[in-house]
């Protein structure tokens, strides 16, 4: 598990990234979250590599995903 600092800045980034996400596609949100938290666990905490991470997986997430 995360410490609380670090789940803070991942919810954050996520919601930065999948901002304009509409609330009915909860499996977009997933996917990136999956992958925000894969590099997390990783070791990765920059908010640089965190958000770019996070860009690629919403851009490489199924189009029927989105």
């Amino acid at each position: 598990m995360f410490d609380a600092q670090t789940a803070a800045l991942l919810r954050t980034i996520l919601d930065e990234v999948c901002g304009a996400v509409s609330g009915d596609e909860a499996a977009t949100r997933a996917h990136v979250a999956s992958k925000l938290f894969e590099s997390a666990n990783r070791g990765e905490t920059s908010v640089e590599s965190l958000t770019a991470v996070a860009r690629k997986a919403l851009s490489d997430a199924p189009t029927m995903w989105r």
